[in-house]
């Protein structure tokens, strides 16, 4: 997990998007995301799954209540009756496997690492992706004057990056670019300096909007030059 994010790192990462916007009429928002999902439903699914098939595995080898200390009595039963009385304990028995393995399997998966490992990639990346739309849109950056908003976001729970450019820069910029910057800041998470991959990641994202975008006569700062932590 990523080392806590210091008020000095916090500064100079304003200070880095300030530097940006200084030289462009774009602006740069930043999110550093702990969690963007629970991903509980995913676990129970796993969790449910592997009650319903693992018992299966012991039905081959003579599976019977008598596993199960205090299940059976451990007499054999001779006549009808008490046969009907061994099904029921096997019943009883089974769908005690099942709930033990359900209750292990759900607790294992709500780890960070598991939950992770054996939550599709694809289910993932959607849902960071929506996280990240939503900070898009619920901190402005869709609604700037020339249409010139870039949200960084980082997941860290899921190991992930977004950018988001708006439509007025995303037809004009090469997607090589937003990679670059992608890159950049995964690896400063990976290697737990944070700041210095945002720091990279605004410079990278800041010379392309120089490069496209340059200051206006009139070059309001629409948007706080700052992260959020969510």
């Amino acid at each position: 997990m990523v080392r806590a994010i210091s008020q000095a790192d916090h500064a100079r990462i304003s200070a880095a998007i300030q530097a940006a916007e200084a030289n462009t009429s774009g602006e740069i928002f930043c999110v550093l995301a702990r969690q963007v999902s629970t991903y509980r439903d995913i676990s129970l699914l796993w969790a449910a799954g592997a009650a319903f098939v693992l018992p299966l595995a012991l039905i081959p080898f003579g599976f019977e209540a008598s596993w199960i200390p205090g299940i059976s009595s451990g007499w054999d039963a001779a006549h009808l009756a008490g046969q009907g009385t061994e099904k029921s304990q096997s019943l009883a028995a089974y769908a005690l496997v099942q709930a033990a393995i359900f209750i292990f399997a759900y607790a294992a998966l709500r780890l960070p690492t598991p939950k992770r490992l054996f939550t599709p990639r694809s289910i993932r990346r959607a849902r960071v992706r929506k996280a990240a739309l939503h900070q898009f849109l619920a901190h402005g950056l869709h609604v700037t004057e020339a249409r010139t908003g870039v949200l960084l976001f980082a997941a860290l729970e899921d190991h992930q990056v977004e950018v988001i450019a708006d439509s007025g820069i995303h037809s004009r910029v090469d997607e090589t670019v937003w990679a670059e910057a992608v890159e950049a800041l995964t690896a400063g998470l990976k290697a737990q300096r944070p700041a210095d991959g945002f720091e990279a990641a605004i410079g990278l994202v800041g010379g392309v909007l120089a490069e496209h975008f340059p200051p206006r006569p009139r070059n309001p700062n629409e948007i706080a030059d700052r992260l959020v932590e969510i």
